[in-house]
């Protein structure tokens, strides 16, 4: 259990609950089947015992101890409270503390669930449970929830956790775009919106000569500071995100933005597991440093790959131009569906570009990915070693397809870092310096365009 959470609430400080509205087996439907797989079952249960309480006429002047909540749960109290701040972060429930001659005394004002309507009419709580339970999943319990139910003191300082607060962000497989109604009386998940420096970001939509009403509309408002709670964003974040998911019309594109704000979280995450193994192989081996930095000009390849984005990379290697809506879509579902790192991702781009003469092959691509999510590749690294390992195989993969070459007989084009794999029996000290030398310039070269780009 963890231990933040200890004594944060006393057995001895009593409570009463507060409910206003009609219970609805709709209410029921979506706590098991929407809620539950987001926040748990100890949260569901607490929040269906705080239920059926508030149906009791509540004694205000003799309030239950929290005791007698955990007997009803068979719950330690600090795990209780964890529940506790889950229904607050997602928007089930509000507390409220007032202090009493004795003790404290809190307030618990429950709010009813989504209906599923409503539910997947709120981009964020879609997104949470498309992350839980998959695409397939997820579509089938959309079909079948098709009803419509809406939702409807002063007690207090209000004390609740926001979402972001207790949650902790995390890569969605896929960016959601789901046909879904517009009105949405519960207000989903306890997102602060103005976490958010709306005046910041006015200030540079006007120096660009943006419409700022337009686009920091109160729906596009709310949709912002829910990636931004979602992914755990920056400000600077959110602005490029908002500048990449402009139309023609200089309004928001809801998906576009969606998919840059996801993209922008992958690529900023991906240097967390890379800290970790080094702390770990530095820790096994003191007479390395702990912050090595590259020397070599593959290395420093390297260092960029594992630096910038696929989108980036995209861009860079095609002069600095977008890249095209098909790529990025190519991209976003093999870099999904196989889970690769944007690093990883990198790697096999650059590869299958230079052998499908800079055209990125849907089904070549995919079936190199496929391998090396077998093989658990999570490094740019570990890519570039596995593809020099298993050129062959990947060779007749590409041979297997005229649409992989241009001309047959054209010379193959291979990556410049693939060039120093290990040669059989071929004369040794001149080829290699060749090898290495041309490999330095080229790989000098990309990187250079990368940056002037």
């Amino acid at each position: 259990m963890k231990q933040q959470y200890i004594g944060k609430l006393l057995p001895i400080e009593g409570y009463t609950v507060v409910y206003e509205g009609d219970i609805s087996s709709t209410y029921f439907h979506s706590l098991t089947h929407l809620y539950q797989p987001l926040i748990g079952i100890q949260a569901i249960a607490l929040y269906q015992t705080l239920l059926n309480e508030s149906l009791w006429s509540s004694d205000w002047d003799n309030p239950q101890t929290h005791h007698v909540l955990m007997t009803y749960l068979s719950l330690p109290l600090d795990q209780i409270y964890e529940a506790r701040l889950k229904l607050e972060a997602i928007g089930l429930l509000d507390t409220y503390q007032q202090e009493s001659e004795q003790n404290k005394v809190y307030v618990y004002k429950l709010y009813a669930p989504c209906t599923p309507t409503e539910f997947f009419s709120n981009d964020m709580l879609t997104q949470l449970l498309y992350h839980e339970l998959g695409s397939d999943k997820c579509d089938k319990l959309y079909q079948a929830f098709k009803l419509h139910y809406p939702r409807q003191h002063i007690l207090g300082d209000k004390v609740s956790a926001s979402f972001r607060e207790v949650f902790t962000s995390y890569s969605s497989e896929e960016d959601v775009s789901v046909a879904k109604p517009n009105t949405a009386p519960n207000d989903g998940p306890n997102v602060d919106i103005e976490a958010v420096d709306y005046n910041l970001m006015s200030q540079m939509l006007e120096q660009r000569m943006l419409p700022v009403e337009q686009i920091l509309s109160p729906v596009n408002k709310k949709l912002i500071a829910q990636m931004y709670a979602l992914y755990n964003l920056t400000n600077q974040d959110i602005e490029k995100a908002l500048l990449w998911a402009l139309s023609d019309e200089n309004s928001l594109i809801t998906d576009e933005f969606k998919s840059a704000c996801l993209d922008l979280y992958q690529t900023r995450r991906k240097q967390q597991p890379n800290e970790k193994v080094l702390d770990r192989k530095t820790s096994i081996d003191g007479n390395e440093s702990k912050a090595k930095k590259p020397v070599t000009k593959e290395e420093q390849f390297i260092e960029m790959l594992e630096k910038i984005s696929p989108r980036q990379l995209l861009e860079d290697l095609s002069g600095g131009n977008y890249a095209s809506t098909q790529d990025l879509k190519i991209v976003s579902e093999v870099m999904s569906q196989q889970n690769l790192t944007p690093g990883v991702m990198n790697v096999l781009i650059h590869y299958v570009l230079l052998k499908t003469d800079m055209k990125l092959t849907k089904s070549y691509l995919e079936k190199i990915a496929s391998h090396w999510a077998r093989k658990n590749v999570t490094t740019v690294r570990q890519a570039m070693t596995l593809a020099k390992s298993e050129h062959n195989k990947y060779q007749q993969w590409g041979t297997s397809k005229q649409s992989y070459y241009k001309k047959p007989t054209k010379k193959e084009v291979i990556p410049d870092w693939f060039k120093d794999r290990k040669q059989t029996k071929q004369p040794v000290k001149q080829e290699k310096e060749k090898q290495s030398t041309s490999s330095d310039v080229d790989i000098d070269e990309l990187m250079k365009k990368l940056r002037d780009s």
